[in-house]
Formats: C-alpha cells, sequence, structure tokens
C-alpha cells in the first residue's frame, strides 16, 4: 500500500491530502504539521460574538474550485454570500477623504479621482499597443502603459495592496494578475478582454442549459472560514498530525524511496513527498537534499502584515457602511493599507448593535508596524478609521494578529523562478512542491494548485505500481 506523506496542514496540504484519498483509496494519506492547529492562515476566532477572520475573509467564485471543494465535504449548505453593497461600493481614501471606485464606464467618466486627461487615457485603453512577447512588466508598468500613469498610480495601487498588500512597481503582472497580459495578447485590449470572457460565461452558461451567470461574488460561512479547514480536517481524520517540524527528507535506496524526519528523530517512510508549507519551510526543510532547489525556494519573499480587528458600538459609527470597506493607497504612506467592513460583508460578524471593521497594516513599505504594540496599532488604525469614517467613539473589542510572513511577493522574475524550480524538483522523482508561493494567493489559487498536485501524486503513486 502506498504511502504519500504532505508536509504543510494549511489548506493547500489538506486539499491535496482530501483529493489524493478520493484519487487513490489505497494510498494511506499523512499530513504533518508544525504548528499546533491546522489551516495555516485560515483562521476564524470567536470573541463574544466578534467573529474575527485572522487571514482571508472569504474566497470569490471565479473558478469552480472552492465551491466543488465545499460541496465534495458536504458544506454548501452552510455557505452564505457576501452583501450587494460589499460587491457595488468599495472605497479608496485619497485625500482625506472616501471616494466610491468607479464600476462602470459613468463611474469612471465622473470620479473625482482622475483628472480629465486622466480619465481620457484609461478609456482610450482599447486603441494602445500591446507589449512585445516575453516582456515582464511590473503591474504599474503594464498599468501605466494601458491606462496612462495617472490612472495606474491610483487603481492599480488599490488593487496590489487589496490583494497582496505589495507594491505594483515591484511585483510581476504575469504572475500576479496573469490574466491581465493574456487578455492583451489575445484581444489585443484588456477592456475587450474582459468582455469576451463576459460573453463566453454567457455562451457557456447557454450551452449548458443554465441562466447567464450573474457577477462574480464572495462567499464565506456564517461560522467563518473556518469551517473550511474544520470540514477537511473531519474527512482526514487522523491522517492530520500536529506538532510535527520537519526538518529533513531524504531519498533513499530502499522500497520506499523517500524517508521524512521530524525533529524529534522521528522518520516516516513514504513513496511521495509533497511540500505545502510556506516556502521559507520548504527551503530549510530542501537544503540537504538540494541546496540549489532549497536556494531558489528559499529566495521567494514575503511581506509582514498585522491584522487589527477593532470592534465599536453602533451608535458611534454614523453614516451609511453598507460596503466592503476602503483601501489607502500605499504613495499616501497612511498608518492602514486599508479597512474592511466585516459585519457588513457577511452577517453574524458582530454582536447586536455593533460592528466590526478590520484593518490591515505592515506591507511591503510599512513592515515596521508589525513589531509595533497593540496598543500603538490599536490607537493608529482607531485614528485612521476616526479620520475616515468619522466614528465617535472608543473601540470596545480588539483583536491583533500578527503574520511577519504573510503573503507571498511575486516580484519580477518570478515565473522564471518558478520554472527553475519545476526543473530542479523535477530531477527528484516523487518529490512536489505546491502552496502559495508558485502560482496565486488566493483561495481558489491555493485549492486548484493542491488539486493538481493531487492528480499528479495520484498518476506518480501508479506508475510506481505498475
Amino acid at each position: 500500500m502506498p504511502h504519500a506523506v504532505v508536509v504543510g496542514g494549511g489548506l493547500t496540504g489538506l486539499t491535496v491530502a482530501f483529493r489524493l484519498k478520493q484519487l487513490s483509496p489505497d494510498t494511506t494519506v499523512t499530513v504533518l504539521e508544525p504548528r499546533d492547529r491546522p489551516g495555516g492562515n485560515v483562521v476564524t476566532e470567536d470573541h463574544r460574538g466578534f467573529r474575527v477572520e485572522c487571514g482571508p475573509n472569504g474566497f470569490l467564485d471565479r473558478t469552480p474550485a472552492v465551491p466543488h471543494l465545499v460541496r465534495d465535504l458536504g458544506l454548501s449548505d452552510r455557505l452564505i454570500a457576501a452583501s450587494d453593497g460589499s460587491r457595488k461600493n468599495r472605497y479608496v481614501f485619497v485625500g482625506d477623504k472616501l471616494h466610491k471606485l468607479p464600476s462602470g464606464p459613468l463611474g469612471l467618466l465622473t470620479t473625482p479621482l482622475l483628472t480629465r486627461s486622466g480619465k481620457w487615457k484609461l478609456l482610450t485603453e482599447p486603441w494602445r499597443k500591446s507589449a512585445p512577447p516575453g516582456t515582464d512588466e511590473s503591474v504599474q508598468e503594464f498599468a501605466a502603459r494601458r491606462v496612462g500613469k495617472e490612472a495606474a498610480d491610483v487603481f492599480a495601487d488599490a488593487l496590489v495592496t487589496g490583494i497582496h498588500g505589495g507594491d505594483p512597481a515591484l511585483l510581476s503582472v504575469a504572475a500576479a494578475f496573469p490574466r491581465l497580459p493574456v487578455m492583451e495578447r489575445d484581444a489585443g485590449s484588456v477592456v475587450r478582454g474582459f468582455m469576451r470572457a463576459a460573453k463566453k460565461r454567457k455562451r457557456d452558461a447557454r450551452a449548458r442549459g443554465e441562466s447567464a451567470p450573474g457577477p462574480m461574488k464572495m462567499w464565506s460561512f456564517r461560522e467563518g472560514l473556518g469551517v473550511l479547514i474544520d470540514g477537511l480536517c473531519k474527512h482526514l481524520g487522523d491522517s492530520v498530525r500536529c506538532g510535527v517540524e520537519v526538518q529533513t527528507i531524504t531519498e533513499t535506496a530502499s522500497v520506499a524511496p523517500w524517508q521524512v524526519s521530524d525533529q524529534t528523530g522521528y522518520s516516516w517512510a513514504a513513496d511521495a513527498v509533497v511540500l505545502a508549507c510556506p516556502a521559507y519551510e520548504q527551503a530549510v526543510i530542501l537544503e540537504d537534499l538540494n541546496s540549489q532547489l532549497a536556494g531558489e525556494v528559499g529566495a521567494i519573499p514575503y511581506n509582514r502584515i498585522a491584522v487589527v480587528a477593532l470592534g465599536y458600538r453602533a451608535e458611534h459609527c454614523p453614516g451609511e457602511h453598507d460596503g466592503f470597506g476602503y483601501i489607502a493607497p500605499q504613495n499616501t504612506r497612511r498608518d492602514v493599507l486599508g479597512v474592511q467592513w466585516c459585519s457588513s460583508i457577511f452577517p453574524e460578524r458582530a454582536p447586536q448593535g455593533f460592528v466590526l471593521w478590520r484593518a490591515l497594516c505592515g506591507g511591503v513599505h510599512r513592515a515596521e508596524q508589525v513589531e509595533w504594540d497593540d496598543d500603538r496599532l490599536v490607537r493608529a488604525v482607531h485614528d485612521e478609521i476616526r479620520r475616515a469614517m468619522g466614528v465617535t467613539g472608543e473601540p470596545v473589542f480588539h483583536r491583533i494578529v500578527r503574520w511577519p510572513n504573510a503573503i507571498p511577493q511575486y516580484v519580477i522574475g518570478h515565473l522564471d523562478r518558478v520554472a527553475r524550480i519545476d526543473d530542479l524538483a523535477a530531477k527528484h522523482p516523487g518529490l512536489f512542491l505546491t502552496g502559495n508561493a508558485y502560482r496565486g494567493v488566493a483561495m481558489a489559487d491555493c485549492v486548484e494548485q493542491a488539486e493538481a498536485t493531487a492528480v499528479r501524486v495520484a498518476m506518480h503513486l501508479q506508475q510506481g505500481e505498475a
């Protein structure tokens, strides 16, 4: 009976294990997680009715990967969609004022975020020249070339800050937002690319006999994203072992070609090893096996993020907050990257009569904020929220979570590095590297990569038995 060891019990590792057990029922799967709980950065905490997401706040249904996983875990009836307001109303904090991000051509024409010249450059995007094939541009360069520097400074910064907490001048557009250069290449324009994609979705829906798909939605569970981790762990049972810190993996000449050793010296014999932990942990594990591979993996940078959740009495929060929240472009040097209006996005995120808002601090340019003590972080975030939203009272609740290695940064050259990593890993049959450090940081990306990895592992094990 083949044995596969998955190192890392986050969303990716757990999904690899779950799908592998489905694809290869005779395979024994062991998940080794160094922390005292599985889930990685998918963590939900409940503090007297304030339900705090310590990592991602939800997942988008732009692909069926996560919805299908939820379905196969029997959790679909516990899903909840984000409010319509959170999809339609998103803001950016510029010039000490919240401005609604435009959601269509009319909004682009009337937004005060751009001058007349900036609007003209944005609206003439379909007639811009495409980049030469093989160009590895930064997000900032790509956006400035397509829509003009003015729009790029606002919208590209907001996009990168909201998803990656990174610097648009450093991140590779082909790695971080691969659809955009593909649209430019295939449609000659990002705008035309989105229009074609929308038409294709409608055609595909009609071909399946379904109604036309609505706008992309964000989803979670009433009890928070931790439900997904609990569901995976329930199906995997004793296969998941926490508190196990893998230190080395070794190729052997025995019947089982791999040996996985932990901090106590205990070893597991394995026919396949999947490294699904963060890249910096993978690098340490790989050092004795292949130092060149370890060096490439360990060179993937991460940012630092502090999640600061604050609860307020609703009576102290004037105005309407029917929306997702706001981004503070990093070039404004605010003390927050953005603030999510959690209790407006999903129900039951705060007790009756209270609101829960969650700020992200740090990122690439303010990494030192992660080292601030709790009092300083709470005061800084409260001051930012008061300035942006006019709250009149002090927070009645706070929870701070620090992620010293939060989100991998797909800097220029990332795709070339991943290609080198793939080539080096291929020299070790039965070794598989996966996780959000490689081909996408969102939950949907992690699940898609995990499922692809599970297929590759199953095929490898099947060939070994033949």
